[in-house]
């Protein structure tokens, strides 16, 4: 009979169906009486890799019952004892119902390391990483007292973030005090620890303390260093892992090299393990396919990503998540939309990453209405409290123009971070409300949330609109004096506007003449185009050589600078400007305007006659035009070069 036991054990452990030995009630199964505990242990295993609480808890009242009696006052007696009882604690924790499993716990007479480390990897697997340091000093004062490679791999598993880093190095000193400083899962474990802390010294010098190393060891350091954006340090790695020759890179290693490529946009290295991935046979694994597909929309290859799109034989939420941002990555807005929506057609299950990814690519010529359709689907699939599903609503509904309920979804938003901050002082900023922009600012800082090098943009940006210089010299000087925060280019930038709008010409030059870096493009252009505002062709003429210099390719420079010459009747210098703008070869960015209507939306540009309503359209305009003139309206022929040949006729 104890061969036909084992045999039973044996089916269900290769994946046999449960219906004919589980659906019979345990008290009336003749088979559970004639089990020993090793029989009993190996089907409360397969009770817990399968989830099947119901058998295994019949399993356990069955031992209460007292179909097992164990003498304790022999070793046999209490190994076997302790035998089930661990099986019991991993079946329970395994299942999901670690009350059970901790009431069993303290109804034990007696212990072993097995058992708590048993209930350390429950709480483990549950996140609830408290009570691992809680039982794990339990265990470390209790009459067991010794702990082994399991329970250091346990707990290190549970140190995972950087608040952990004093823990890690605790642990790491009893990996000396037990003699397991050679052990490899445990090395592997502290690598891993170390790199999740932002201890990468400390990893480091574990990796190149290992007398032996599998490809655990070396996938933990190269996914490390990627994880943690020291990319070039992950691929020189991963290619010294394969010129050893010792151990072989698995899927998670060349994982981690992709996001290496990916990060350092780095084309032909990507390119290359490609060609390795497709030699082992590789390539069509979800994750790494959609590695793949990051890799080479982030080095602006969208042709190769939606190569590996079309051909997989199966899709993921990371892979359909990966092509939306792929196309708003490179700026084809709506292609990334209507992918979007054939996706939510299609009924493919939309989680908050998609959400997120197609919020992002709304600008002030998307629909409103089909904000706010993905509004209310958000609503529906309950992803308002996500923080970046919200975050992504406040930008999209400021960027269509509706700046009410980009402040209604701030307001009910229960867990803000500084993105949530910084979205709503530039949704301000962006509506020209430069007070209410400064008021949040001040209240951010009084709820303790620390400015980023994007709250001071957007803060300039709203002061150059509102034409507060005093106050925006204040913020740009605060950036660095009371934060420690660098300004970037966008910054100085952004405050040469400011002066320029409000006609401080020489004070924007002098800025820019003692900044502390190349002013580089965007600086110049702010002071070509407030040289433009003014009418001020000399010192026009200084930044646009200087942009020149920065951007041959711009048109700025001459558009500008024929403007200029317009206002000041130079209609020479106006014409020697354009005809050298040609001899470049450099086309004029064409100015777009929009409007939505009934859900449509309809841009056009100058000169356009290809809408299908354009004759009715200009006939109104004439129309307007006329009537405003009659108000005594003349127009700002500085802008309106197009139409000057037109006025000549009036």
């Amino acid at each position: 009979m104890k061969g036909g036991g084992k045999l039973n054990v044996r089916l269900l452990s290769r994946g046999a169906s449960f219906s004919s030995f589980f659906n019979v009630p345990s008290f009336q199964n003749p088979l559970l009486s004639v089990l020993n505990h090793a029989d009993i242990s190996s089907c409360l295993s397969v009770c817990g890799r399968n989830g099947n609480l119901r058998f295994g808890s019949s399993l356990h009242a069955r031992i209460i019952k007292q179909v097992y009696s164990f003498d304790f006052e022999s070793s046999e007696g209490t190994h076997n004892a302790l035998f089930i009882w661990n099986s019991l604690l991993s079946m329970y924790s395994k299942c999901g119902e670690l009350l059970d499993a901790v009431k069993l716990f303290d109804r034990m007479p007696v212990r072993d390391t097995v058992s708590w480390n048993t209930m350390l990897s429950g709480f483990s697997r549950n996140r609830d990483f408290d009570m691992v340091y809680r039982v794990f000093k339990l265990m470390r004062e209790s009459e067991c007292g010794g702990f082994d490679k399991a329970t250091l791999t346990t707990i290190l598993s549970a140190c995972d973030c950087p608040n952990s880093s004093n823990l890690t190095k605790m642990i790491h000193a009893l990996v000396f005090v037990g003699g397991f400083e050679q052990e490899i899962t445990v090395g592997n474990a502290l690598i891993t620890s170390y790199f999740k802390c932002g201890c990468f010294s400390q990893g480091m010098q574990v990796f190149d303390e290992m007398l032996e190393r599998n490809v655990i060891t070396w996938t933990a350091v190269i996914s490390g260093l990627a994880q943690n954006e020291y990319y070039e340090d992950s691929l020189k790695l991963f290619a010294q892992m394969r010129s050893c020759r010792s151990v072989n890179p698995n899927s998670l290693t060349y994982l981690s090299s992709l996001m290496a490529c990916s990060g350092l946009q780095a084309l032909k290295e990507g390119c290359k393990i490609h060609g390795l991935l497709w030699k082992l046979g590789m390539q069509s694994d979800l994750l790494i396919e959609s590695s793949l597909m990051d890799l080479y929309s982030k080095c602006g290859n969208l042709e190769a990503a939606w190569q590996i799109f079309e051909s997989a034989e199966e899709l993921d939420e990371v892979s359909l998540t990966v092509i939306l941002v792929a196309f708003a990555q490179n700026g084809l807005e709506d292609e990334a939309i209507q992918i979007f929506m054939r996706m939510v057609k299609s009924g493919i299950e939309i989680d908050p990453d998609m959400v997120s990814a197609v919020l992002g690519v709304f600008s002030i010529d998307t629909s409103l209405t089909l904000g706010k359709q993905i509004h209310s689907l958000i609503i529906k699939k309950n992803f308002i409290q996500n923080t970046y599903v919200s975050n992504g609503l406040i930008n999209m509904y400021s960027k269509c123009g509706d700046l009410y309920d980009s402040h209604q979804i701030f307001c009910q938003m229960t867990r803000k971070n500084s993105i949530s901050w910084n979205s709503m002082i530039a949704a301000f900023g962006r509506h020209g409300d430069a007070k209410r922009a400064l008021q949040l600012y001040e209240e951010m800082r009084v709820k303790g949330i620390g400015p980023t090098d994007v709250t001071f943009l957007s803060l300039l940006h709203a002061c150059s609109h509102a034409g507060l210089v005093e106050k925006g010299m204040d913020i740009l000087e605060s950036m660095t004096r009371d934060h420690g925060i660098s300004p970037r280019s966008e910054h100085y930038a952004c405050f040469v506007d400011m002066l320029g709008r409000a006609g401080l010409l020489k004070e924007a030059k002098t800025f820019i003449e003692g900044l502390p870096e190349n002013p580089g493009v965007l600086v110049w252009q702010a002071l070509l185009g407030a040289c433009s505002k003014h009418g001020d062709s000399e010192m026009g003429k200084y930044a646009a050589d200087q942009l020149h210099l920065a951007a041959p390719d711009s048109p700025a420079p001459y558009v500008l600078m024929s403007n200029m010459y317009s206002t000041e009747g130079k209609w020479k210098a106006r014409a020697k400007t354009m005809k050298r703008m040609k001899e470049m070869g450099v086309a004029k960015e064409v100015g777009i305007s929009w409007t939505e209507i009934k859900k449509k939306i309809s841009s056009f540009v100058v000169g356009d006659r290809l809408h299908p309503q354009a004759d009715i359209i200009y006939w109104i305009l004439g129309g307007l035009l006329k009537h405003m003139k009659d108000e005594g309206y003349v127009p700002d022929k500085r802008y309106i070069l197009y139409h000057l040949a037109q006025d000549g006729k009036d």
